[in-house]
């Protein structure tokens, strides 16, 4: 799994096998919750294979905020890096393969790694991703209709349209599944 980016991380042979050693593979089917709204999270996950959601729940109701895919880095990461309970839950949308690091693991690996440049901006990168992520859908509420929402999730993350149920669309948009139906079929009768 991990093979893709030896080349890019300038590790002795011995290091590259003992950081990879400390990711565990784990195989779990759909609707697998990984960390729940609340909990301490001492783990963080590697997709290798399927697709993930983070959401919370506001009154009852599941909000759905972010998607997560293939070689997508995922964890509540206020809660695995502040040790605080997490504001989200996390949990698989497919059949998922993925790699999970302990967090005593990715501390000892990141305070050993904190002179290597390369790897020290990676990890920086990522988490810079994902704040972009986040404040790109926040400012799409206040800004954009749900129709233009919807046209920039197509347009930025063609996946989710493809592989997403439409109620966890819908959430994510801010809509109500019939709302989205309607979205749908306005803008395939303006493309006709």
């Amino acid at each position: 799994m991990f093979e893709q980016y030896r080349d890019k991380l300038p590790l002795d042979d011995d290091k590259w096998a003992e950081y990879t050693s400390c990711f565990k593979r784990m195989e779990v089917p759909t609707k697998t919750v990984l960390i729940h709204e609340g909990d301490i999270s001492d783990k963080t996950f590697f997709i290798e294979k399927g697709c993930i959601r983070a959401f919370f729940n506001d009154a009852g109701k599941d909000v759905t905020f972010q998607f997560f895919f293939e070689n997508n880095i995922v964890s509540s990461i206020e809660s695995f890096r502040k040790q605080l309970p997490s504001l989200a839950a996390i949990e698989t949308i497919e059949p998922s393969i993925l790699w999970v690091i302990q967090k005593i693991d990715f501390d000892r690996i990141i305070h050993e790694i904190t002179e290597i440049s390369v790897l020290r901006y990676t990890v920086i990168d990522v988490i810079f991703e994902r704040t972009y992520v986040y404040m790109k859908h926040h400012f799409s509420f206040i800004r954009d209709t749900p129709q233009q929402r919807y046209l920039n999730l197509i347009k930025d993350i063609p996946q989710v349209i493809q592989r997403i149920p439409q109620h966890y669309i819908a959430s994510y948009l801010g809509v109500s599944t019939v709302h989205l139906s309607r979205i749908r079929s306005k803008i395939a009768k303006e493309k006709h």
